[in-house]
């Protein structure tokens, strides 16, 4: 199962788009602090949420204790200063796919934990600065989990 990290959130919808995205993709969700809303948050009920559903996905205090969780796995960095394409990657089951926050992209700090194969880049046309997160994260786990043959899905 992919897991899914979105390194300190800011707006509710789009965590909100990426918990229903994970519950329907099969994969967890993980939330690094500080995150921008509270998860009682009113805009994550506007997303279609819950309090019980938000409490689906895992809370870490910090990138240290996330990391620490994923001790082992493969991680991969999503940077529109990344050089590999994400499709060009192959992914495993038990990868973990981590995002920035919305604003401002992961942190050079944190990219540098990343070798530089394990950063990848999500292709826009020149002059675009992001791409929206929720849209970022489905991308990639649809990719990810097309690799994996659709894995758990009925009828596939």
């Amino acid at each position: 199962m992919f897991e899914v990290v979105l390194y300190q959130p800011e707006i509710p919808p789009n965590t909100g788009n990426v918990l229903r995205l994970c519950a329907n993709a099969g994969c967890r969700l993980h939330l690094v602090r500080p995150l921008g809303f509270l998860v009682t948050d009113r805009a994550l009920r506007r997303a279609g949420l819950d309090y019980a559903e938000i409490r689906a996905a895992t809370l870490h205090e910090d990138w240290a204790a996330a990391r620490a969780h994923f001790a082992g796995r493969r991680l991969f960095a999503f940077s529109s200063h990344a050089q590999r394409i994400y499709a060009d990657t192959r992914f495993q089951h038990d990868d973990v796919l981590v995002f920035g926050p919305e604003t401002r992209g992961l942190p050079d700090a944190v990219l540098g934990e990343f070798p530089a194969e394990h950063r990848l880049l999500i292709p826009m046309r020149p002059g675009m600065r992001s791409v929206n997160l929720s849209n970022a994260v489905a991308l990639v786990v649809y990719e990810a989990w097309r690799q994996a043959g659709f894995a758990g899905a009925p009828g596939v």
